[in-house]
């Protein structure tokens, strides 16, 4: 007995179930990631005022250090599901096994270059004469947990691109709370002060990091996939993730002249800019889950040939990505007079945020969009494109956004350009999008 062709209502029925299935555990383990930066401030705050300050600069640093890595979860994503779609599992996980090799590569480089600088890198922060030290104990201590955070990042690319996002939801959940034990037990029960939180970190970092790999190694045994490290896919997983660390690096300078915009529009601004990035983040990780499990369907797809069910599962994400963004917009509306005074007492900064953020709030479809097509684009592996685009957004915004203050502008204006940048990645993802040449099927791009 055959069964019953699919109709265009299940087959979007199957995409949302997919999608769904995907993106919610993906949206837990993005802000499970954060917690890790607000238990330690919560418990070396009441060390005192000079050990927070350390914290926060050498947070900063490592923050910074990681991010600019993430090419390492989003090119592994893509690959392992493309060798999925084409039904080779051993291929799969001996790609993802590259960019742990590369993962662990980059972060002994890293070690290598944070460990003499540290006192010159906080210097550069700016750090006063009493958060200096305890700055550079924190980054130095917290720098031999790179490899780790390097590792889990390529290690959460290998399982998202295998389908699997419910794995690194139990694993954040569970260095979350064994970073906040360890954290707790090494300031205090042992007395070790900002050393133990940077400690406690390292620990629960590593204890990810293996989490990851012995599920890793198990599923590669499994499949008769070799763990010894090979240059030549080493050398493909790094080439992958050139064109990715330049679109993040570009969008990092986007937000650091964003951020220096703010700050020379006065201290309220800045205040306000600073709260109202921060919810930015926040609605960002909605959206990034979305785009992450498009990385891994979109790759499953190219990888199986099928190119008509990758621009199906595109359309239907970019409609996934417009109602999110509505609703997201709403609730930044609704939510305005109760979230500003839980950052703020001050009626100049909530002065200056409440139109600033009607603006993020109309901007919420725009980024669901760009989110969307961008997770899109990245799975499909046309790195390239996303680098080259992102690079023209920048050239666009940094001179809108630098002529604010000289036009006397305000914060307001400074999120309108904000809002300008997102809609040139919109009409840039959207041409490539439309113009159907980022679906190359096939194991390999």
């Amino acid at each position: 007995m055959t069964s019953a062709p699919a109709t265009p209502r299940t087959t979007l029925r199957r995409h949302d179930r997919e999608i769904v299935a995907l993106a919610v555990p993906v949206f837990g383990a993005l802000v499970a990631e954060p917690l890790f930066v607000m238990a330690d401030s919560a418990i070396v705050g009441h060390l005192g005022t000079a050990q927070l300050a350390g914290l926060g600069i050498a947070s900063a640093l490592l923050t910074t250090a990681v991010s600019v890595f993430v090419f390492l979860a989003y090119a592994t994503t893509a690959g392992v599901a493309r060798r999925v779609g084409a039904g080779d599992l051993p291929a799969a996980i001996r790609q993802g096994m590259d960019g742990i090799w590369l993962a662990l590569l980059l972060g002994a480089a890293v070690i290598a270059a944070v460990l003499p600088t540290a006192p010159a890198l906080v210097e550069l922060f700016g750090a006063s004469d009493t958060a200096a030290p305890y700055a550079t104990t924190y980054l130095r201590i917290s720098a031999l947990g790179i490899p780790a955070m390097l590792v889990v990042l390529a290690a959460t690319g290998v399982l998202r691109g295998l389908q699997n996002t419910r794995t690194p939801l139990y694993v954040a959940v569970a260095g979350f709370v064994a970073n906040a034990a360890l954290n707790v037990g090494l300031v205090y029960g042992a007395g070790l002060g900002i050393a133990g939180s940077a400690w406690g970190t390292v620990i629960a970092q590593c204890g990810m990091a293996a989490a990851y790999l012995a599920v890793v190694i198990r599923g590669a045994r499994r499949h008769g996939a070799s763990l010894r490290p090979d240059a030549a896919g080493i050398r493909t997983s790094a080439q992958a993730g050139v064109p990715l660390l330049v679109r993040t690096l570009s969008l990092r300078a986007v937000l650091m002249i964003a951020t220096a915009v703010a700050a020379r529009l006065g201290d309220a601004d800045i205040a306000a800019h600073q709260i109202i990035i921060s919810l930015w983040s926040l609605l960002a990780f909605a959206l990034d889950a979305i785009a992450i499990a498009g990385q891994a369907i979109i790759g499953r797809f190219l990888g199986a040939g099928d190119a008509q069910g990758a621009r199906a599962a595109c359309r239907r994400m970019v409609e996934w990505g417009i109602a999110v963004g509505v609703v997201l917009g709403l609730l930044v509306i609704a939510s305005r007079p109760l979230f500003l005074p839980l950052f703020t007492g001050d009626q100049i900064v909530k002065d200056a945020a409440f139109p600033a953020l009607l603006v993020v709030a109309l901007s919420q479809p725009i980024c669901g969009i760009v989110f969307v097509l961008d997770g899109v684009l990245m799975g499909a592996g046309d790195g390239s494109y996303l680098a080259w685009a992102m690079v023209l957004t920048l050239a666009v915004f940094a001179p809108v956004a630098l002529l604010i203050p000289v036009l006397g502008g305000g914060l307001t204006a400074l999120w309108a350009a904000m809002t300008l940048m997102m809609a040139v990645r919109m009409l840039t993802l959207w041409l490539r999008a439309r113009s159907g040449r980022w679906v190359v099927v096939g194991a390999t791009r």
